[in-house]
């Protein structure tokens, strides 16, 4: 995908409102925006707007069924997302890892540091005594 597309859908998908729309088009195929426009919490222009976003993303695409413009989603494009999503999880799972193994490291280090002084308190101590 290119950046400008990325940036598309995942400005399409960060907005709650338009994936309880996709989520609506995904669970009923073909659907008017009078249609969705009833079964969201906001008004008939708004769910436009998210149509229209949802669209330039590649999302959902209109056909007109008389005078009547009903929206589905683009499967296609969807898995391609999907696909997108899951390769961005899995690249800050391997980021997150590579943080952990460096924390841990850090940490058994301060710990062996820890460990040294006190050995070398002991020697110390052990020296004075004799």
């Amino acid at each position: 995908m290119t950046a400008q597309i990325d940036d598309e859908l995942w400005s399409a998908i960060a907005d709650p409102s338009r994936r309880r729309v996709l989520d609506l088009l995904i669970s009923n195929s073909e659907v008017s925006a009078s249609w969705l426009a009833g079964r969201v919490p906001f008004s008939r222009q708004a769910v436009s707007k998210h149509l229209v976003v949802l669209e330039r993303a590649g999302l959902i695409t209109r056909s007109k069924q008389g005078r009547e413009v009903l929206y589905q989603v683009q499967a296609d494009r969807l898995d391609q997302a999907t696909r997108a999503m899951a390769e961005l999880a899995a690249r800050w799972d391997r980021r997150l890892a590579a943080v952990k193994r460096l924390a841990e490291a850090a940490h058994a280090d301060k710990h062996a540091d820890k460990h040294a002084d006190r050995e070398d308190n002991n020697d110390r101590t052990q020296d004075r005594d004799t």
